[in-house]
């Protein structure tokens, strides 16, 4: 590979995220709406705006996402933005709760 190929390979792979995420590998919760019973899933990185999450069940478009951490637990209303199998990014929606 010569030095004008990892330039451009540099410039392709750039972040191009408001806010950088940052690896996490955790395992939430989500809601899939009101009354409903939470279930699993895997968090692989996380921003201020959004994560990547993964998931075996097909997960909604919409839902709440629960998130244990030292400080408690955090909830976001979140909404889906990409999807290829079991790997969905998601954009976390208003405030946290």
């Amino acid at each position: 590979m010569t030095l004008l190929d990892n330039k451009a390979r540099s410039a392709l792979l750039k972040e191009r995220r408001k806010t950088p995420r940052r690896a996490l590998n955790r395992v939430a919760q989500y809601y899939a709406g009101a009354g409903a019973l939470p279930r699993s899933c895997f968090i692989t990185d996380i921003s201020e705006s959004g994560a990547r999450l993964y998931c075996e069940a097909e997960m909604p478009d919409t839902f709440i996402l629960s998130v244990f951490n030292e400080g408690g637990e955090m909830r976001r209303d979140c909404r889906v933005v990409w999807r290829l199998g079991g790997e969905l990014g998601i954009e976390f929606l208003g405030h946290g709760r």
